[in-house]
């Protein structure tokens, strides 16, 4: 179980980075062909919304992932974390977000995330 923390502390680390970097490049790598996120203005967008979405420069500065929690369940595993970030106006901002990631054929894939600010 180790080396799926280890993987999934990677993993996570790729994802809130190439939130902040808009790396579509680096998100088309992990996340599941059946990939669905639900958006802190409350939609649902699936994986091709979601790059769509990703490509567009954030506005933010700064973001970081802290309290992270990962949750390993045989071949499915849930990671909960809360955010920190800079907003356009200097001001502090914050966050948490729920990503479920599924092993499939010996990869983990992101198949779903939930954001909240």
């Amino acid at each position: 179980m180790s080396k799926d923390i280890d993987d999934l502390t990677a993993l996570n680390r790729d994802y809130v980075a190439s939130v902040q970097n808009s790396d579509v490049k680096r998100f088309d790598e992990f996340l599941a062909d059946d990939f669905f996120c639900s958006n802190p203005d409350k939609s649902l967008v699936d994986r091709a919304g979601f790059l769509k979405q990703t490509a567009v420069p954030v506005t933010i500065r700064n973001l970081k992932a802290h309290d992270v929690n990962i949750r390993v369940m045989g071949d499915f595993a849930i990671i909960h974390a809360g955010t920190t970030y800079t907003m356009p106006d200097g001001k502090p901002g914050s966050g948490r977000y729920t990503d479920v990631w599924a092993r499939r054929n010996g990869r983990w894939l992101a198949v779903s995330a939930h954001v909240s600010r």
